[in-house]
């Protein structure tokens, strides 16, 4: 300590002081930016590959689920003859969503609230499957307790597997916007310690020239280069990924969130469209007056307006309204065949209003062509902004590319030329 003290009070001293601090400066400004933008880079690479996939599966989960519902009533109203397109539709439904959960099992670490709704669909998606399975054996034979096991499988799905669905979803999502936000946050200590190293640099400078009358000293010229490199690539770089991530977040995610909402609604709609024929006033809302699944059928006809309203605004592109502006379209031709429907249906006339529905040879203009022109529509609107929102969040995460690896090397290089100017001057004393 002695030492150092009296090294300190003779300028060779003091020079080297000021080198190893003007080293220890830059190293440390380079080892904070590395330390923060791997983070980032970590955490936008997450957007991109784990956290939006993981969250459009679980999304996906739940529309394979309520159209597997859907296609399920579909084939029970068409009678002992399913179609076989219908059927098909079916079966690729349960088979996406049980592969689907398989992956998310895969990805979900223990202990995670995720893991427990897989569980719980897995366990429930088969007694779904085996009551759908039991309605169609019963309907074939003509037998009306068809209708009821139907009914019992429609409950089931509306009250476990989608809720458990809707539970996993939101925990994906809020997993992706946490991601997010770690990607999008400022990385402010590296920025103090840039301006810092840049500070110390000044000073070092301005000694040197009131001291030595030189205006430059060539190595920490460099070392102050190295550093005002690093400074400006962290914060334009930082500043361009925050602003490609926003545009995910806004004009992708948000949009895909509303598109999957509205296409949920479509379906549940449909859903109940069938059953309402089917039940045939069995089953009751709450007012004990009306049937229960018109009400729903109501209810979720609203949603989907309300949806494709806020997914409109939420469009930025021609290539984004004309879907939505199709599907829209689309709901007001459902609503008015629905009508003529329900008219027929409560005149009595169920052989009238069921090829109405699901239509026939002498029915093309039926609701359900309109539910295939909605669904159609809404699937190539989500294709649309799942594109947009890759773009942007890959642009997001190639903002931050090779920041990690130059920062690292332009600090090494702006020690040693911090250390090369210092020795410099050191070598005027010798």
């Amino acid at each position: 300590m002695d030492q150092l003290r009296r090294a300190a009070v003779t300028e060779p001293g003091r020079l080297r002081i000021i080198g190893a601090a003007l080293a220890a400066a830059v190293l440390l400004f380079g080892v904070v930016t590395v330390w923060e933008i791997s983070g980032r880079v970590a955490a936008a690479d997450d957007v991109v590959s784990r956290s939006q996939p993981l969250s459009a599966d679980a999304a996906s989960i739940y529309r394979s689920l309520a159209d597997a519902d859907t296609a399920s009533s579909s084939g029970f109203l068409a009678g002992a003859q399913e179609p076989r397109e219908v059927r098909q539709r079916y079966e690729k439904d349960i088979a996406n969503a049980s592969r689907l959960l398989v992956s998310a099992a895969a990805n979900a670490a223990a202990g995670d609230s995720s893991r427990k709704e897989i569980t719980l669909l897995g366990e429930q998606l088969p007694r779904y499957t085996g009551l759908i399975e039991q309605a169609r054996a019963t309907n074939r034979q003509g037998l009306p307790l068809g209708g009821a096991y139907l009914r019992y499988a429609n409950e089931q799905m509306s009250t476990v597997l989608l809720p458990a669905a809707q539970r996993l979803y939101e925990a994906e999502t809020g997993r992706l916007y946490t991601d997010y936000d770690d990607a999008r946050s400022w990385p402010l200590a590296a920025l103090a310690a840039g301006v810092l190293a840049l500070a110390a640099l000044g000073w070092a400078q301005r000694r040197n020239y009131h001291r030595t009358n030189r205006v430059f000293n060539h190595g920490l010229v460099a070392a102050t280069g190295a550093a005002l490199v690093v400074l400006l690539w962290l914060a334009v770089g930082q500043s361009f990924a925050r602003a490609d991530l926003n545009e995910a977040r806004t004009d992708g995610q948000e949009s895909l969130k509303v598109l999957n909402d509205a296409r949920i609604a479509s379906l549940q709609a449909r859903a109940n469209e069938n059953l309402t024929l089917i039940a045939r006033g069995a089953v009751l809302a709450e007012d004990k007056k009306s049937d229960k699944y018109d009400v729903d059928f109501t209810t979720n006809m609203k949603q989907l307006d309300d949806g494709l309203a806020r997914a409109l605004r939420l469009a930025d592109d021609d290539s984004g309204r004309s879907p939505v502006t199709r599907a829209a379209g689309g709901v007001a031709q459902w609503k008015q065949r629905h009508a003529a429907a329900r008219e027929s249906d409560l005149k009595g006339d169920y052989e009238g209003a069921l090829p109405q529905v699901i239509g026939d040879a002498d029915h093309k203009e039926s609701s359900g062509a309109s539910f295939d022109t909605v669904d159609a529509s809404l699937e190539q609107a989500v294709a649309h902004e799942q594109k947009e929102f890759t773009r942007a969040a890959r642009g997001g995460l190639g903002a931050l590319g090779g920041l990690v690896t130059g920062a690292a090397a332009l600090a090494v290089v702006g020690a040693a030329a911090a250390l090369l100017g210092i020795g410099r001057r050191l070598s005027e004393y010798r």
